[in-house]
């Protein structure tokens, strides 16, 4: 009887290979290219964002003035110090007072001047950069030329007030008026990029929904009210934010104008932080009261995002 000889054995088959799938190499060059691009910035964020936030932190629980090589740890001891200080209220006061009117009152006028800009109007493109040019200037620049405009002898605005039989305010001395100073020459210096965002907004609006609005008896009021300004809610969402961010950090222009006096009447958080940090030399001090605009910065984008933005409508 003849041997049956069994087929040679096939390691191959015994042990196949595993199967790779297609999309695994294709994750891994898309991760390897994603740590080639934004690895930099990842670093760059670490090393000039985030180590010097948590620093910041560290050194607000320290007294330690500037220069000298001893810090004592004081724990909560700086914030206690800042929420029972004489002058907190009135800091947070003029921050708010500051914040509202500017971001309300460029919100306000930067749609108004978005809608004058999207007419057809001789010379419109000259106007656009007429009134963002005051954005790129520098803060500190604007400040010192508003002063001449200020001044309540020989300024500008005292000879157009003076067309009118007014006498000039005493701008630089007496509250309210250096606030409001200040608050005018925000608006003027940021008028212009709320504008042209808006301007955007408008001109994604659709002009079939303005001609139909037209054609059932719609006045150009009641179009604005009812398909403009819903359409415009992302727009004055990222404005809003924004701004808002923008206003509660701004410093360049109180510097240059009034050193947040007389009496602290124009000291918002932001310059009292500069004040207590760099000319008092409480480095400390200076630095809860960063913390403390850190916490309300989140604490206010939390809300926009959280409540706000719920009435957003995108389109």
């Amino acid at each position: 009887m003849a041997a049956v000889l069994a087929p040679p054995r096939d390691d191959h088959a015994a042990h196949p290979r595993p199967h790779r799938r297609p999309g695994a190499a294709r994750r891994r060059r898309s991760l390897a290219w994603f740590a080639l691009l934004a690895g930099p910035n990842v670093v760059l964020l670490v090393l000039f964002v985030y180590r010097p936030l948590v620093e910041s932190f560290y050194l607000s629980t320290m007294q330690w003035n500037l220069g000298s090589p001893v810090a004592r740890f004081v724990g909560l001891g700086n914030y206690v110090e800042w929420f029972t200080a004489d002058s907190t209220a009135r800091v947070l006061t003029t921050t708010a007072v500051f914040t509202v009117a500017t971001v309300g009152g460029a919100l306000l006028l930067g749609l108004a001047l978005a809608l004058l800009l999207n007419r057809r109007l001789p010379g419109r493109g000259l106007a656009r950069t007429v009134a963002f040019a005051p954005y790129v200037l520098s803060g500190y620049a604007v400040g010192i030329l508003w002063l001449f405009i200020f001044d309540p002898r020989y300024g500008l605005m005292s000879t157009v007030l003076g067309w009118f039989g007014a006498a000039s305010p005493q701008w630089y001395t007496t509250p309210p008026w250096p606030l409001v100073m200040v608050v005018v020459v925000y608006l003027w210096k940021n008028l212009g990029y709320v504008a042209l965002i808006y301007l955007a907004g408008l001109q994604a609006v659709p002009q079939d929904l303005r001609d139909a609005a037209a054609l059932d008896g719609a006045t150009p009021a009641r179009t604005l009210r009812s398909i403009v300004l819903p359409l415009l809610a992302p727009t004055t969402f990222f404005l809003l934010v924004t701004m808002l961010l923008a206003s509660l950090q701004s410093f360049d222009i109180i510097k240059a104008m009034t050193q947040g006096g007389p009496l602290g009447s124009t000291t918002t958080l932001m310059y009292q932080i500069y004040q207590e940090g760099f000319v008092n030399g409480r480095a400390g001090y200076a630095s809860a009261g960063a913390t403390i605009l850190f916490l309300l910065l989140l604490a206010v984008t939390a809300v926009q995002l959280r409540y706000v933005e719920r009435k957003v409508h995108y389109a």
